[in-house]
């Protein structure tokens, strides 16, 4: 991968942040760091990559979002990021996904 592509990737996922940011009620827009959402980020796409679910070529994709706020809640908890709440991490996964689209 080139340099190019590296901050073209950076430069999407601090648009994701900003917007997502935006969406999460007030209590939570200055809850997590920066690099909380990075890592959020990058757990979403590993479970998009793991669960198989945008291999598929039907048009409707079921996407729970409460599975994958769980699922960042637990990596986070295994990797010694920190122990976020499912129910707070639901309105990231929401916002993700809102950003790219899906919702």
């Amino acid at each position: 991968m080139k340099n190019d592509e590296f901050n073209i990737e950076d430069l999407d996922d601090e648009k994701t942040i900003a917007f997502i940011r935006e969406r999460l009620p007030q209590e939570l827009k200055e809850k997590f760091s920066d690099d909380e959402f990075y890592y959020f980020l990058d757990t979403i796409y590993d479970y998009y990559e793991k669960s198989g679910i945008l291999d598929g070529n039907d048009e409707y994709v079921d996407i729970d979002i409460e599975e994958i706020a769980r699922f960042i809640a637990k990596e986070a908890k295994k990797n010694n990021i920190g122990e976020f709440d499912p129910e707070e991490l639901f309105f990231i996964v929401e916002g993700e996904l809102a950003y790219n689209g899906i919702l």
